[in-house]
């Protein structure tokens, strides 16, 4: 298992990794805003469900197949980048109702936990970080290495937890004060949508380039 020198090293690491805002944080902060709090930590619990795949994958060595063909990783950058656009598409259309017309239904928190689940495990940046970053901490000498691993994993996940809940909360605060105010339609159509379809885009292009 991990030592405490390990998890010194590791749990700052892993600390950048999850502050930075991707698929998974926005995926978050768009199902709180359009929902509330409730949705958003369902869809908390659905990306780091998404992020225990990623940790199986790197603790049975999944990973490192998918690492030894460059084809099966460009298609999950690709996968990953289109489905986050589709969800920003998605989300346009739901939001885009006319005027006096019925609010447009919500998306159920089974659907909610299920399409979080999606993001991450097609997240490459999260499937990128369990493929080359975590076997860097695990120690042959000490064990074994697919336990090390996942338990490494699971310090991550625990962290992430925390992280992403906290904006799935601030979110859901903000969703309540929006629709107050009668502005929450506008700005899932206007702000939470086009950043999830850029976002995707942007994910579809970088995968090209490289």
């Amino acid at each position: 298992m991990p030592d405490a020198r390990t998890l010194s090293l590791f749990v700052p690491a892993a600390l950048l990794v999850i502050v930075t805002p991707g698929p998974g944080v926005l995926y978050v902060v768009a199902r709180s805003l359009a929902q509330g709090r409730l949705a958003g930590l369902v869809s908390v619990l659905g990306v780091q469900t998404g992020t225990l795949v990623h940790v199986a994958a790197a603790a049975l060595g999944a990973s490192a197949v998918i690492a030894a063909s460059p084809l099966a990783f460009l298609a999950l950058k690709l996968l990953g980048g289109a489905y986050l656009a589709w969800l920003g598409v998605r989300q346009f259309r739901t939001a885009q109702a006319p005027a006096g017309a019925p609010a447009a239904p919500r998306e159920s928190l089974g659907r909610v936990y299920g399409q979080a689940i999606v993001v991450n495990v097609l997240n490459p940046s999260t499937a990128l970080f369990f493929l080359a970053f975590l076997p860097q901490f695990a120690k042959p000498e000490r064990g074994a290495v697919p336990l090390q691993l996942t338990a490494l994993g699971l310090v991550f996940v625990a962290i992430a937890l925390v992280s992403d809940g906290s904006w799935a909360l601030a979110a859901g605060s903000a969703a309540g004060r929006l629709k107050q105010s009668g502005r929450s339609a506008w700005v899932q159509r206007h702000v939470v949508a086009p950043l999830l379809v850029l976002l995707g885009l942007l994910s579809m292009a970088a995968a090209i380039r490289a």
